[in-house]
């Protein structure tokens, strides 16, 4: 994950999602008569940041997404518009990316869901993790409870302004999924017995999140993408692991999924995004 500013997230700071502003790219949304469209909105994580190449990349959930679910519908085009660093106010008022004729990621989807009225087969949304890590010290890792506090007040609110108004634009055909989010703070885990204490401590927290997160978006009629639960996050049975020993189960899958053990970075790697892009496929076949 990376800071707004600098290019690489503190090892302490391990928080879902991540990066520096940045400028989402112009979309080639003009497609033909017979085109539907699938867009995909959140953060880092649908933007597919990578912090080996230190960029966004087409590894992202959301490009697997696309490329699974056009092969059922073959003239589907993905407008793509995740911006590294959103947090679930920015992405209703703008600020950390720039969209083409559009104050705000959530103002450039509804431009295009109306430009597209009756033409949206699929809305995806991942957001809520930067609410969370701009309460994490950047220093200690410690967590500002008082920001926590906040935090966890505001973003079931602002989720709700974000899937009241793209269900609003929607259609009857339209299909919607948001995602929970895997515990990246499990990573710590292989730092001693203050990164366990960490690492235990911090279950509480995401799984009040995620619950709180599920709620709303099944309220607003999304399908929730169980992340949380495809990465195994409250799973901590024993496993040996080639190179770390006996660990928790979940703290060997976020090894495996993301890069929180190699590189200190909570991002998902290429396999991560992939379970990713399965959980969402998952629901959003369903009646």
């Amino acid at each position: 994950m990376r800071t707004h500013k600098a290019p690489q997230l503190a090892a302490a700071a391990l928080a879902v999602v991540l990066a520096a502003p940045g400028v989402a790219a112009a979309c080639p949304w003009n497609g033909g008569d017979n085109s539907t469209y699938y867009i995909s909105i959140g953060d880092s994580i649908a933007a597919g940041y990578q912090p080996d190449v230190n960029r966004d990349t087409d590894v992202a959930y959301s490009d697997q997404l696309y490329a699974q679910l056009k092969q059922y519908q073959p003239g589907l085009k993905h407008i793509r518009l995740g911006c590294d660093g959103e947090t679930t106010a920015s992405l209703i008022k703008g600020g950390t990316c720039s969209y083409p004729n559009a104050q705000s990621q959530l103002d450039a989807a509804l431009k295009a869901m109306a430009q597209y009225k009756g033409k949206v087969a699929y809305v995806t949304v991942d957001i809520g993790a930067n609410d969370i890590l701009e309460c994490v010290s950047k220093t200690t890792g410690a967590f500002d409870q008082a920001c926590v506090n906040r935090a966890t007040q505001a973003i079931p609110q602002n989720v709700a302004q974000i899937t009241g108004a793209l269900r609003a634009a929607g259609t009857p055909n339209t299909k919607f999924a948001g995602m929970t989010y895997y515990n990246p703070f499990l990573g710590q885990w292989l730092k001693g017995q203050g990164g366990q204490e960490t690492a235990k401590g911090s279950v509480s927290l995401v799984n009040a999140e995620n619950a709180a997160l599920s709620q709303v978006y099944s309220g607003a009629g999304f399908k929730v993408a169980d992340v949380a639960g495809a990465f195994g996050s409250n799973d901590f049975t024993p496993v040996n692991v080639p190179g770390y020993g006996q660990v928790p189960s979940n703290v060997a899958k976020v090894c495996q999924l993301t890069w929180a053990c190699t590189k200190q970075d909570p991002h998902p790697n290429a396999s991560g995004h992939k379970v990713i892009a399965d959980t969402f496929a998952a629901v959003l076949r369903q009646g």
